[in-house]
């Protein structure tokens, strides 16, 4: 899991093409990609998980639209008890325009381990309206980050 957030970056710029040229339609297919990668992870059914949301927050100052996309690992403690997560996230941020605002706020969650599929749960977000909205709109800013939760 250390070098998980390296190869987030690989997978979404693989190239010199800079992150911050970037659009949705080309962060989606390589953050899935980035998804079937397997880890050493926990021996639980959430212990890698893949996360969809977006929605308009105003978390850091004037209200932003944000298309996050996360990788969510457990961690355990020395007797193999869950201690905490480790979430990387590619956020995409647009300007708050009233067709970003309209759909409101939606999160999905993929786990693997479990009976669902990556491509059939990838392939089900690739046709949400959002994706279709936001083709519209440049990203304001590209942000790659992990966090502890």
């Amino acid at each position: 899991m250390e070098q998980a957030q390296e190869c987030l970056r690989h997978a979404l710029s693989p190239g010199q093409q800079p992150l911050a040229e970037l659009d949705s339609d080309e962060v989606w297919p390589r953050f899935v990609r980035f998804g079937s990668q397997r880890f050493a992870t926990a021996d639980t059914a959430d212990a890698d998980g893949l996360l969809f949301q977006y929605g308009t927050d105003t978390f850091e100052g004037p209200s932003v639209f944000t298309l996050d996309l996360a990788r969510q690992f457990e961690v355990n403690d020395a007797s193999g008890e869950h201690d905490h997560y480790i979430q990387l996230h590619v956020e995409l941020r647009y300007e708050p325009v009233l067709q970003l605002r309209v759909p409101g706020h939606f999160e999905s969650w993929f786990f693997h381990d479990t009976d669902d599929e990556l491509d059939r749960w990838a392939n089900g977000l690739g046709h949400q309206e959002i994706r279709t909205i936001i083709r519209n709109f440049p990203p304001t800013e590209i942000r790659v980050h992990q966090e502890q939760v």
